[in-house]
């Protein structure tokens, strides 16, 4: 399994973080995502053979939010 960190910008409360945590556990390969409002971020925790950090970030952005920076968890 491969970990990174992705922060992520618009999120300003509990149903942003809910929306986030739900698109990015639909991506396929994705075993656990964990959002937080502060620090603004999501551990996500997935198989890289069946998703990318590319892939994460889109479902980020189709939600409606930003990936700023991204680093390995």
């Amino acid at each position: 399994m491969t970990q990174i960190v992705l922060t992520i910008s618009g999120m300003t409360c509990g149903g942003c973080v809910n929306s986030v945590t739900r698109v990015l556990q639909a991506v396929p390969g994705v075993q656990q995502a964990e959002v937080s409002l502060a620090p603004p971020q999501a551990k996500i925790r997935y198989d890289g053979a069946l998703a990318t950090p590319e892939k994460l970030a889109q479902a980020v952005a189709e939600a409606g939010f930003t990936v700023t920076s991204s680093q390995p968890g």
